[in-house]
């Protein structure tokens, strides 16, 4: 018996590959990686985890007839984390990877013979424009969307449900994720990134901080080894998780937490952040701004939180826990201070392979 894993190599689903594969000396991981990245994934992928050449925007993944039997014989479980996150995204592109993606997904799970979960990562921004507190058995509430990676998630997640009295699924909707608690480790410096560019480019020019969002808005954050401990203990069938932090700090508050931390300083006065959106069009201010997607600055205007009583009960009990962003904002901030000049870690539209 095997999981598949889509999304690697990408960031989260590396480091999964990695815990499963601790907790579980007997695991062996397919992971479904497109045919571009097969050789980078090859060269990455540690014992016990064989890379399969596929492509969920494709029926049946784009699998082999030999390699689709014998895997629907063979999986038992199945990590389905590929999407697409780019807040700019066409819709096009969207729809291909997160709905089309996913229906494919769900086809090969119907198709496996032993079955036993389907964990799909899914995002608490299928709340669209949703404002007060939403809840984890919610979904469709005659909501609208931000953008197309919001609306798109949501259409995936609604065809998850449809599925499940046929497929035994558990949902992960996870807040905006940010490098390791521990270690500050990422690959990409974007979503709140962008607010650590402003605040290094502010210092190294001698200029006052600014800090841009509606004050008394939550900006949710959550490191990604939190992600990965509630995918690995997991929760029942048929559960929806929200991995957010419960008591998440103002918009305000992060750009302030973040200053002192890289700069020593709090930030000093407040941009009016739909001038901040409507100026990100300028070259000069998107410059600035470290090429801060426009879609971005909605997310510091937002005012929804998020209620966590399911996971709160499923992973409080296995000693899961979100930490608060003043516990980890150190390592964030040292790892993006030793790394913040290295293209490698420059910002752009956001994806995890398609495989």
């Amino acid at each position: 018996m095997s999981t598949l894993l889509t999304g690697y190599p990408g960031f989260i689903a590396s480091r999964l590959v990695r815990a499963l594969l601790d907790d579980d000396p007997e695991l062996r991981i397919v992971a479904l990686v497109e045919s571009r990245l097969a050789s980078t994934a090859r060269e990455q992928a540690p014992d016990r985890v064989e890379v399969v050449e596929g492509d969920i925007t494709e029926r049946r993944l784009n699998l082999s007839d030999a390699d689709h039997e014998r895997l629907t014989a063979e999986v038992t479980q199945v990590y389905h984390l590929a999407a697409i996150y780019d807040l700019a995204v066409p819709i096009e592109a969207a729809q291909a990877v997160n709905v089309n993606g996913t229906g494919n997904v769900l086809d090969f799970c119907l198709a496996c013979e032993s079955l036993e979960r389907l964990h799909y990562v899914s995002t608490a921004y299928v709340a669209g424009l949703r404002t007060g507190v939403v809840y984890e058995h919610e979904l469709s509430l005659g909501q609208r969307f931000k953008n197309h990676y919001e609306s798109t998630k949501f259409q995936a997640e609604v065809w998850v449900r449809q599925q499940m009295d046929r497929i035994p699924t558990t949902t992960y909707r996870p807040a905006v994720v940010v490098g390791d608690s521990q270690t500050g480790e990422t690959v990409k410096f974007d979503g709140p990134y962008y607010m650590l560019r402003v605040i290094s480019r502010s210092q190294r020019m001698g200029q006052p901080i600014p800090r841009f969002g509606r004050a008394e808005a939550t900006f949710n954050v959550v490191p990604v080894d939190f992600v990965i401990d509630a995918l690995r203990v997991g929760a029942g069938a048929g559960d929806t998780i929200h991995l957010v932090d419960p008591d998440p700090v103002t918009a305000s508050e992060v750009f302030d937490t973040l200053a002192e931390a890289y700069a020593g300083r709090k930030t000093a006065y407040r941009l009016p952040p739909k001038l901040v959106a409507a100026s990100l069009h300028i070259g000069a201010v998107r410059k600035f701004f470290a090429g801060a997607p426009a879609e971005s600055i909605r997310y510091l205007n937002h005012p929804v939180r998020f209620d966590t009583r399911r996971a709160d009960e499923v992973l409080g009990a296995k000693d899961v826990h979100c930490p608060k962003l003043r516990d980890y904002v150190e390592p964030m901030v040292r790892f993006f201070s030793e790394h913040e000049d290295d293209p490698a870690y420059a910002s752009g539209g956001g994806h995890s392979p398609r495989g």
